[in-house]
């Protein structure tokens, strides 16, 4: 047997040395050692159930057990060293587990494949990364809601088209993306469950040859039950492809936020001032500050959403069950990650540090966005909306011919169009008591601004003990 053969974990039927450039190709320690506390996790729970199963003995068990713990210390305290052979994960673990206690472990892989061993990895780390993304959104989200409860009746324009639309609350455009978010920890809470099911015991394909208590080793290693077919849970990394697909959404709903605070931090808005913390200088113009933090993020939902299409061609030409191409999973897994957990950190701290500037928020309001206010008071007289919408249009083509704000209409000016207008035509262009209008649940008005705070914190109460 070849030197190669004894170290790797397939090489008993080879004769030729592996060519090093498919090595290379092949190998995934480089990236899937990032897993290696989950890859020790479910040896030893298996360790366990092939004791259960008889096919290990209490004093052989207890060995590997024992040698398990001596690596995870090892990768601990970064004193784990890599080997050239070592092609991934897997194969480091049980080659330094043989070193240091010998044939036991040359027992831990019966009835085990690396194609159930590495899917059940990766639930496992994915499960615990979940959590830590729940946390980072549910952060982002109660700093969007504290705002929004302080600074109740800021008004400013709410925009359409990138035009200027209706008067709104900005506490409305804060909850705005309050929900977005919300929503996004709702899909994750699902996926979480989806997640949580384990296929250790499925082997290469067609499960396991000995008695081994799945149910027992799920348990054992926290999973809400195991999977069911073991084609199909090898083959199966629609977890991963719904995660990436997950974060890239939750990457968009970051990167409008952060859209729309770049250009309210600009001068033409200058509704927020962006903390210096969260912001970056010019190397040339010394007077620029740059809103980087928001064009990171925003830039980094472009880079989530390419591992999302990345991953779903690599799935769509494959045959069922395990195949190589499937590798691809982890980079795009980890890269996701960690892209989406630093703009989640990111994009809280430049929320919760940005200063709101009340004064422009309010001098950018104008006349002409309560012209849909007039249309309402002509219905509040009896008018049909078509016709009262017709009729607001005409009063803003005679302030546009006259140069003037509709606002500025004498009641002469504005019978001339409609009877139905008299003197009390005058509050239509109070903003505030625009904004007030909306009573509704859902709508701009303190009341219901008042009644999402409500309804989001009940919630971020819920989520947080979860």
């Amino acid at each position: 047997m070849s030197e190669e053969s004894s170290t790797k974990l397939w090489g008993g039927r080879f004769s030729e040395k592996t060519a090093v450039l498919l090595e290379k190709l092949n190998a995934s320690i480089t990236y899937d050692k990032r897993m290696w506390n989950e890859d020790i996790q479910g040896s030893q729970a298996y360790a366990h159930a092939l004791k259960n199963a008889g096919l290990l003995t209490e004093e052989e068990e207890q060995a590997i057990q024992d040698g398990l713990k001596l690596v995870s210390q090892e990768w601990k305290q970064d004193e784990f060293k890599l080997l050239p052979s070592d092609e991934d994960i897997h194969t480091a673990n049980e080659r330094r587990l043989k070193e240091l206690i010998g044939i036991p472990a040359t027992k831990l892989h019966t009835g085990r494949s690396r194609n159930d061993q590495v899917v059940t990895d990766m639930r496992l780390w994915m499960r615990a990364r979940l959590a830590k993304l729940k946390f980072y959104i549910h952060d982002l989200t109660q700093i969007l809601v504290k705002r929004a409860k302080a600074e109740v009746g800021i008004l400013m324009p709410g925009y359409t088209h990138l035009q200027r639309a209706q008067p709104v609350q900005w506490s409305h455009w804060l909850l705005s993306h309050a929900w977005n978010l919300k929503e996004d920890c709702d899909r994750l809470i699902q996926l979480q469950e989806r997640v949580n099911i384990m296929p250790l015991g499925s082997g290469a394909l067609a499960g396991n040859p000995f008695s081994i208590n799945r149910s027992l080793l799920a348990k054992d290693l926290g999973f809400a039950k195991c999977s069911y077919n073991s084609m199909h849970a090898v083959g199966n990394r629609d977890f991963i492809a719904e995660f990436l697909f997950w974060a890239s959404l939750c990457a968009v709903h970051l990167s409008r936020l952060a859209e729309d605070l770049i250009l309210y931090s600009s001068k033409e808005y200058n509704f927020v001032t962006i903390s210096d913390s969260y912001s970056t200088g010019s190397s040339l113009m010394p007077q620029k500050k740059n809103p980087d933090s928001l064009e990171l993020i925003r830039g980094k939902a472009g880079r989530i959403y390419g591992n999302c299409c990345g991953f779903l061609m690599v799935l769509k030409g494959l045959p069922s069950t395990y195949n190589k191409d499937m590798q691809e999973d982890k980079e795009a897994m980890f890269d996701t990650y960690d892209s989406l957990k630093n703009v989640l950190q990111v994009a809280a701290g430049t929320v919760e540090t940005l200063l709101v500037n009340e004064d422009f928020c309010a001098a950018a309001l104008s006349p002409d966005m309560l012209a849909t206010d007039l249309a309402y008071y002509l219905v509040r007289k009896g008018v049909a909306f078509r016709e009262a919408h017709h009729l607001a249009g005409e009063v803003v083509a005679l302030a546009e011919r006259q140069n003037v704000e509709i606002s500025s209409l004498t009641l002469q000016e504005l019978k001339t169009i409609s009877e139905k207008f008299e003197e009390d035509v005058l509050k239509v262009w109070d903003y505030k008591c625009s904004v007030e209008q909306y009573q509704v649940v859902g709508g701009t008005s303190t009341s219901s601004v008042m009644h999402q705070i409500h309804v989001l914190t009940e919630w971020l109460q819920i989520t947080v003990q979860s």
